[in-house]
């Protein structure tokens, strides 16, 4: 008889340093309500690892027998599917870990009703999802930051409301779903808004450590671990066993820990002085410092609780647009502590408030240390509400001479400010993911229109189902009021809402392009576009092309603060290659349709048209944008050719490429609205003078 070998995990007191991270997760292990740790670093620093080991460290749990929702038994859960639990016995398991796939769609989050049972036979049929399993556990969200916005939502509402509801064609299901909710991520592959930012209680920035004596004793722990990982987890036990009590100790002392009003007063001031939106970091603040002193075993919060509550949940609520960094002026914080400071409690001479036993953070956990580290066929246009104040003038470019040697290389110049500008979407309507830019055919949106189930009945469209079962009912045999369904009769909603494209910026940088004023407008009004892809959740890449070649600066991504620091670095300089920033793009695009099918691109060339080099460059550039625009990518052109006297080269490209043409000074939204105004008075005095 075969057995399955279970591989013993790594335990959580053998990870080499992350100490602010271990303390995080501590802190949450022993106050729930603190609301959770968002995890921000490197790929390759131990994240996962360090979150699937906690769990082994939670107490194991009374659950009554039989229920999927893993109810209490002491205190079961009144409006449980599985209910009512009267006089439930009690079973015990362990603490669970549920981890949830990227690829994870809403219905498996919250669970999902057979709505063909419920039709055809009356019948409830309810399936749990994860936030049922992860239930009085550890909810584990690996790359958060790529899980779509109103999944991440859902999550985070269910976390601090601590019931999932499950609404289904008028029928409503609600559980109770109270969990340790943990998220990992790595930055470079795009951020979280900060509004998804702000409801995740505890934020900890980690990177690998470049101390060689730490980096080496991590590799010959993992090693180790590898070679015999459950003699390496036997050699942890004592640790661990003490860690986990340390915990369940914490739980027990939390309810007697005092916030005094000099504490709190130092919270409240803190959270002011730094501007966080609403008082959710001074709720947050607040229960980190209070499981802070159960961790150390006191009743009382001191300053220096406040402190560390700060360092971790201030930083990632500091971000005011997709540019910021998080962050915390540590001098700042020093200062309004100390300004607020009132009386800490009497402390006896082993320094312990109240006597309550000396203040000992326990084996391994961190301390009290923490945080600190337009054509027809082209994108169709639409405008905005103006942001910003009018754009500044473009200077007249330099065409160098032919046959001069190019011009030396200039140093990157500094970008304009952002502002708000116009709209430009994909013509058609794609079935990408879901974002704000272009129609597509996705889960959210409104119903257009009813079609056969493929797969699995899901979003039944009931009006649909029973206009297809009604003329069969007779031949079916109907002789009640139960409607005769068969499977063929059961229609599906199909919703439009709007996708997230790839925005492939495609940006001139050389001489022609490179006095400082105009090029300085020109990085303003790209860094513009790509604030606008990350309002709309699109991917950017970034190609630039200046002296013999093109460049691919940034393949296909979703980090656009990667974008903004490729941007701010681009130098400026030399000779025009027009037609191989056009065959970089079109490539960049080919491989990318592999990659991700269904996204649909967006080319966008910043450009004032001009091509130098041999003769035929501007006829090599117009091929090389008829195989662009012959691939099926919509395009748009940004002219920058500034000055009384203009060539209008951008706007023939933009021809070949079936591409609208937008004026760098068109390119706001306020410039369109006032477009739109005055064309509209125009109409209005023909009107009345006919």
């Amino acid at each position: 008889m075969s057995t399955t070998r279970v591989e013993a995990r790594y335990p959580f007191t053998a990870v080499v340093g992350m100490d602010d991270l271990r303390l995080a997760l501590l802190l949450n292990a022993v106050s729930p309500q603190v609301g959770g740790v968002l995890v921000r670093g490197e790929k390759g620093t131990a994240k996962s690892t360090m979150v699937r080991a906690l769990a082994g460290l939670l107490p194991a749990i009374g659950v009554v027998p039989g229920c999927r929702f893993a109810c209490d038994p002491a205190s079961p859960d009144p409006q449980c599917p599985d209910g009512p639990h009267l006089d439930a016995a009690a079973d015990e398991r362990p603490t669970s870990l549920v981890e949830l796939p990227v690829g994870v769609s809403e219905d498996r989050i919250v669970g999902s009703l057979d709505l063909e049972r419920a039709l055809a036979e009356g019948v409830k049929a309810y399936e749990p999802g994860l936030l049922a399993a992860a239930h009085r556990g550890v909810l584990y969200i690996d790359e958060v930051n790529l899980l779509h916005d109103h999944l991440v939502d859902l999550l985070l509402d269910a976390a601090a409301m601590g019931r999932s509801y499950v609404e289904r064609e008028g029928v409503s299901v609600r559980h109770a779903a109270r969990f340790l909710l943990v998220g990992t991520m790595n930055p470079e592959e795009g951020e979280l808004r900060p509004q998804l930012l702000d409801r995740f209680g505890l934020t900890v920035e980690i990177a690998a450590t470049r101390d060689p004596e730490q980096r080496a004793e991590v590799v010959r722990r993992r090693l180790g671990h590898d070679a015999d990982p459950e003699g390496f987890a036997a050699r942890w036990q004592d640790e661990e066993r003490a860690l986990a009590q340390h915990i369940v100790a914490a739980r027990e002392l939390l309810p007697q820990v005092v916030l005094g009003d000099a504490a709190l007063r130092q919270i409240t001031a803190v959270c002011a002085a730094f501007e966080v939106d609403g008082l959710r970091a001074d709720i947050v603040m607040a229960r980190t410092a209070v499981a802070l002193a159960a961790w150390n075993g006191r009743t009382q919060v001191l300053a220096e609780d406040v402190r560390v509550a700060a360092q971790l949940a201030l930083p990632h609520r500091r971000r005011r647009n997709p540019f910021d960094a998080p962050g915390l002026d540590e001098e700042k914080l020093d200062e309004t502590l100390q300004q607020f400071a009132g009386e800490d409690p009497e402390t006896d001479p082993d320094g312990d408030p109240d006597g309550n036993g000396p203040d000992d953070s326990g084996p391994d956990n961190g301390g009290g240390g923490g945080g600190g580290q337009d054509a027809p066929s082209g994108p169709e246009l639409e405008s905005s509400a103006p942001e910003s104040p009018a754009d500044a003038p473009a200077d007249q470019p330099q065409q160098p001479a032919a046959g001069a040697p190019a011009p030396r290389e200039a140093a990157p110049v500094a970008s304009d400010q952002p502002y708000k500008t116009r709209l430009f979407k994909v013509p058609g309507t794609g079935q990408g993911v879901q974002g704000r830019r272009s129609r597509a055919e996705t889960d959210g949106g409104h119903t257009i229109r009813a079609a056969r189930p493929s797969g699995a009945l899901q979003r039944l469209h009931l009006a649909a189902t029973l206009q297809a079962a009604a003329p069969h009912q007779l031949a079916r045999g109907r002789d009640g009021r139960a409607l005769v369904l068969r499977r063929d009769d059961f229609r599906r909603q199909v919703r439009e809402g709007r996708e997230g494209n790839l925005v492939l910026f495609v940006v001139d940088a050389s001489g022609s392009m490179a006095a400082r004023q105009r090029m300085s407008a020109v990085k303003g009004a790209v860094l513009s576009l790509l604030m606008d892809a990350y309002q709309r959740r699109d991917k950017i890449g970034m190609i630039s092309f200046r002296g013999a070649s093109a460049e691919l600066l940034l393949p296909p991504t979703s980090s656009v603060e990667a974008g903004a620091a490729r941007l701010e670095l681009l130098p400026t300089g030399g000779r025009t290659p027009l037609a191989a920033g056009l065959l970089r793009a079109h490539e960049t695009l080919r491989v990318e349709r592999l990659r991700d099918p269904l996204r649909r691109p967006l080319v966008v060339l910043v450009t004032d048209g001009r091509a130098t080099g041999a003769r035929s460059a501007l006829d090599d550039a117009r091929r090389a944008a008829g195989l662009l625009a012959a691939s099926g990518a919509a395009s748009v052109v940004v002219d920058c050719e500034s000055g009384p006297v203009r060539l209008g080269l951008a706007g023939e490209l933009a021809g070949v490429l079936q591409a609208p043409a937008v004026r760098l000074d068109e390119l706001r939204a306020d410039t369109m609205t006032a477009l739109v105004q005055t064309m509209t008075t125009q109409k209005t005095m023909q009107k009345k003078a006919a």
